[in-house]
């Protein structure tokens, strides 16, 4: 399910107004959250740096073909008597290019920048587009709800018109939408990183090498394996803020072993037994923080109507996706726990062979996994048509 860039405008009427005072019409909204807020503090240095936050949801249908639609939401402030000004209403649409139908129910989640703080009523429509002949012929609008996310049913669900008040801009990621836990990322990233470590340490023990030097090596790696990971992002996604932006596991895995490896000859350690060592902690850790990327929404599957898919959100569009988080997790599970008797009961013939066979399987089924995602890659085996709409 792609998605085009959303904008905000205000009401006709008061369109009509800013138009007769020679002002500027509300700036176009990009889909990247930090730029939003940047962009419209830069392009109307007045605007008070809140935002809304609103969850709808829509059933796309049982049979058909993919479709195109828009969400279009209409705002009032509920806190103003008498007359609305210009700056107390707008509309927002949310461009959806490809809706599957027999997904079961879709949630969106719209974020609106350079509001005015205070309390709004928000309203909004399905637009549809049919097509005749490759042409749009009829649009027609229905009523979406208000959307709610249980974990006890895991299901979207209809919530209670209320007004909704703003929030500071710069926290509006951080919003309670559907099928997101925020923070669950950061949390299992802590925790695979503790249970890595551990578990290193422990086979290091075992293996009588030096656990001080050790220690120092892998905090040098996971160091400099985290600066690989947001630098690989930064690549992937340029318009994205750097330090706002996200983590690539890619570059995590391609630059903390190459540094460890340097830092092991430098200090007289073996290379062979310390990433051996490394092995079942590295992938019970992608293990782990697969399972945070899932609760967040980051790194999505694509929609799917197969009866594998799992409901869940990539942070905007909630939708039965191939849970490819999952399967990345299972696959790390897997991994790391083929490699820890080996290391154990040191039963390898040569020292780093653990290491370099899992992480051939791992790179082997990340290619694989790749292609099921929702985001298009920008590598030479970018995702391809593996997976169709129904299964």
């Amino acid at each position: 399910m792609a998605r085009r860039k959303d904008r905000t405008r205000p009401s006709r009427n008061a369109e009509a107004r800013r138009s007769s005072t020679g002002a500027a019409r509300t700036p176009t909204l990009s889909a990247s959250l930090p730029s939003l807020v940047a962009t419209q503090v830069q392009e109307n240095p007045s605007a008070e740096p809140e935002a809304l936050v609103v969850s709808h949801w829509f059933d796309p249908g049982e049979v058909g073909e993919p479709y195109e639609a828009t969400i279009r939401l209409s705002g009032r402030r509920a806190d103003v008597a008498g007359r609305p000004g210009p700056a107390d209403t707008f509309v927002h649409e949310d461009a959806i290019e490809r809706v599957v139908p027999g997904t079961g129910p879709i949630s969106i989640s719209s974020w609106i920048y350079g509001l005015k703080p205070g309390v709004w009523s928000v309203s909004g429509e399905l637009v549809k587009a049919s097509r005749v002949a490759g042409r749009v012929a009829v649009r027609h609008a229905e009523p979406v709800a208000p959307a709610a996310w249980s974990w006890r049913h895991w299901s979207v669900q209809t919530a209670s018109p209320a007004p909704i008040k703003t929030r500071w801009a710069l926290a509006a990621p951080l919003a309670r939408i559907p099928g997101v836990l925020p923070g669950s990322y950061t949390v299992l990233f802590a925790a695979g990183l503790i249970v890595a470590l551990a578990s290193q340490l422990a086979i290091l023990a075992s293996e009588q090498i030096a656990i001080p030097r050790s220690i120092f090596v892998s905090l040098l790696a996971l160091s400099a394996g985290l600066l690989g990971a947001k630098l690989w992002s930064a690549a992937l996604h340029p318009g994205e803020s750097l330090l706002k932006g996200g983590w690539a596991v890619d570059g995590f895995l391609v630059t903390a072993p190459l540094v460890a490896i340097v830092a092991l000859v430098a200090f007289g350690l073996p290379v062979g037994a310390y990433l051996d060592a490394t092995a079942p902690g590295l992938f019970f850790a992608i293990a782990i923080g697969r399972l945070g990327c899932f609760l967040t929404g980051c790194c999505a599957g694509r929609v799917s109507s197969s009866r594998w898919a799992i409901w869940s959100s990539d942070r905007r569009i909630g939708a039965r996706r191939i849970p490819a988080q999952l399967l990345e997790s299972g696959a790390g599970l897997l991994i790391g726990t083929a490699a820890l008797p080996l290391t154990l009961l040191h039963l390898r013939a040569v020292h780093g062979a653990v290491f370099i066979v899992g992480f051939a399987v791992y790179f082997v089924v990340r290619q694989i996994l790749l292609r099921l995602r929702e985001e298009a890659r920008r590598y030479s085996w970018q995702r391809s048509p593996l997976v169709p709409d129904h299964m």
